[in-house]
């Protein structure tokens, strides 16, 4: 998939989540988290060495480091994700043959 999507940053937003997400990393919370070894998106059972911290609409694209926004993620879901906010992962699995079947 290419870059399609143009993402305006605002620097000083993502400063100020990172900080935050670096605080909920050291809360209980996250600790419970961690310790369910379960991916958010495959579902998945992990060591918690194995899992990250995703937020599901990204800082980048204006998403805050909050309890609503913050899930443990596999590394692979991870990466495969990148910057998409959820609506853009169901429309990157909607092939345009699935679309054309439809039809």
């Amino acid at each position: 998939m290419s870059d399609w999507i143009n993402i305006q940053k605002d620097d000083k937003h993502i400063a100020r989540e990172r900080v935050k997400a670096k605080d909920l990393r050291k809360s209980q919370w996250w600790q419970d988290k961690l310790n369910q070894g379960i991916c958010h998106y495959c579902g998945g059972k992990f060591e918690r060495e194995d899992l990250t911290m995703d937020h599901i609409v990204p800082v980048s694209r204006g998403g805050r480091s909050n309890r609503g926004n913050i899930v443990a993620s596999c590394k692979q879901c991870n990466s495969a994700k990148k910057y998409l906010t959820p609506v853009e992962i169901l429309m990157k699995k909607v092939s345009p043959v699935q679309k054309k079947k439809s039809e």
